[in-house]
């Protein structure tokens, strides 16, 4: 009766005071006394054990976290493996969620799977295997990821466990992906889908599914179209669950504008009701950005990734698609200035342009060779010769056309003709 006293009075306090709670918490989650027929104090300690666990997420506190996590261990012999497996995933994925980067997240989910083989927990031990593998990507450790997620792939065929088999496979597809395996990223992502169609997919799955395509479509094909409409199902998945990758499928949303050409519809989606409570420092460097697009202006553009370095070069997808685009934006720029000429100085492009000479040669080079436009490097007197564009003659192609076309005739004019004798 004391306990449950003390559990509504720490649940009342940590709304207010969330030191005292956790105070409160420890008191009811150290007490040992607890009989294996004490079914009340049992459940009172598992919900005081969860939510101190929230409590700890909500105060940032890893470590005690942790070590919750190793302190609870003797208690789960008295609830039911069920209950038990879903205590532990609650814990882990707390500890998770807080991506601390204290240094210790492998080793702690690592010490959990063993506990869960020494006590034959066979599908706590898979969940938590499928967090491993989670926890290897974050840390771009790719080879140990895809070689524990094709045994853990092997098991849950076995199993039938569907809901797990899909994280598992995302997992798989997202691995392949960062090693720029893309027909694998893609194979892997398909099984995931056609898993998915099979079972109720939760809203915060489906999203993860569907931002993955968006990225898989956006680095495969370059089809930032379809990639747009998978990053916009995926925000109002995660918007719904209000998860904190909402923001990636919005930022992503308006990169893919950006990158159809299209820089003032960003402002029209900042501005939408779902998107403004995601205003911020990420928000406003793709603005930033897509402004820099608008203007076609270099200067702006690197003024921005510099101002918003942590935002824009931290994102390992964003990074990809921003050096493109200003691959694309250079171009364009370097075309505008010697149009008008049939001889330049590379010299006086790069003044024009403010870039390095040896950097600007080198990309003249390389549109020449991508035949952008038709013209040689005379590097003797550092000047850039530009071709006419030679129309081209048509005649022999039409020529080519008509005798085919005349071949058909005679042709067909030969089997009627055999039909008649």
């Amino acid at each position: 009766m004391a306990g449950a006293m003390l559990f509504e009075r720490a649940q009342a306090i940590s709304s207010t005071n969330r030191e005292e709670g956790i105070h409160l918490l420890n008191q009811i989650v150290q007490e040992q006394d607890i009989e294996e027929n004490d079914e009340d104090n049992i459940r009172l300690k598992e919900q005081g054990i969860l939510h101190l666990g929230e409590l700890y997420k909500k105060e940032g506190k890893a470590k005690e976290l942790a070590d919750l996590i190793k302190a609870t261990r003797p208690f789960l012999s008295l609830i039911s493996k069920a209950k038990a497996a879903k205590l532990v995933r609650t814990l882990v994925d707390f500890f998770l969620d807080l991506e601390a980067g204290i240094g210790i997240e492998v080793q702690l989910c690592k010490e959990c799977i063993e506990w869960a083989k020494e006590e034959k927990r066979t599908f706590l031990r898979q969940s938590l295997e499928a967090r491993l593998i989670a926890l290897y990507f974050d840390t771009g450790m790719f080879p140990d990821a895809l070689q524990l997620g094709s045994t853990l792939l092997k098991e849950l065929k076995k199993l039938d466990d569907k809901n797990l088999l899909v994280e598992v496979q995302l997992l798989e597809s997202k691995t392949y992906h960062a090693l720029s395996n893309l027909p694998k990223a893609r194979a892997a992502l398909t099984s995931a889908r056609t898993t998915a169609n099979a079972i109720y997919c939760p809203p915060k799955m489906q999203a993860a599914l569907d931002l993955q395509s968006g990225i898989l479509h956006a680095a495969d094909e370059r089809d930032f179209k379809t990639a747009y409409s998978y990053f916009y199902e995926a925000f109002e998945g995660f918007d719904s669950v209000e998860c904190s990758k909402a923001l990636t499928a919005l930022k992503y949303m308006l990169l893919s504008k950006i990158m159809l050409n299209t820089p003032d519809d960003v402002q029209q989606i900042v501005s939408g009701k779902l998107a403004l409570k995601y205003a911020g420092r990420d928000i406003d460097a793709m603005k930033s950005v897509a402004q820099a697009s608008h203007k076609r202006s270099l200067a702006d553009f690197q003024q921005t990734v510099k101002n918003f370095k942590h935002e824009l070069e931290d994102d390992v997808i964003v990074r990809a698609h921003l050096g493109t685009l200003y691959d694309n934006m250079l171009e364009q720029n370097l075309c505008r200035i010697i149009e008008p000429y049939s001889r330049v100085q590379v010299d006086y492009v790069a003044k024009t342009i403010k870039l390095p000479m040896s950097q600007v040669e080198k990309k003249l080079s390389q549109m020449i060779l991508d035949k952008k436009f038709h013209g040689i490097l005379d590097q003797g007197e550092g000047v850039l010769i530009v071709f006419e564009e030679t129309p081209v003659d048509k005649t022999y192609e039409m020529a080519l056309e008509t005798i085919q076309s005349m071949s058909k005739v005679v042709d067909t004019l030969y089997q009627k003709a055999k039909k008649l004798s």
